[in-house]
């Protein structure tokens, strides 16, 4: 991995088949990842994992990706953790509640390998 600082990432996705995609496309840029698939766990895992970064799908069982922004925003022990959203729900008005919500980035599904790469690397670089 030629020096490159290994970052954390954990992947909050409920779709199996897109939490397998994002764990391997960012585990081939060499991201340690975890995953959770239940918005119940997400909390307990960001306090196990301790992520650098959290990919925040917004339609979730049992808490909506909008309201765990919302509650890791507030937390001053994850509020300064950047959180990229990640929604099927495309459009202005849904990137201005995730934004609103606390989220640093956005981006609408289908995701592709380039896209997704690029605004984790953007997010953690600055």
């Amino acid at each position: 991995m030629s020096g490159k600082i290994l970052f954390k990432i954990l992947v909050v996705e409920d779709d199996l088949l897109n939490r397998m995609f994002y764990h391997e496309a960012l585990g081939a840029h060499g991201y340690d990842v975890a995953l959770v698939s239940d918005g119940a766990a997400v909390l307990a895992e960001v306090e196990r994992f301790h992520p650098d970064l959290i990919t925040m799908d917004i339609s979730l069982p049992n808490i909506s990706g909008l309201r765990l922004i919302r509650l890791l925003k507030k937390d001053q022990a994850t509020r300064d953790i950047p959180i990229l959203a990640i929604t099927a729900f495309a459009g202005r008005e849904e990137e201005g509640r995730v934004r609103l919500a606390g989220a640093g980035g956005y981006l609408a599904k289908p995701v592709s390998m380039d896209k997704l790469v690029s605004a984790v690397e953007g997010m953690l670089s600055g």
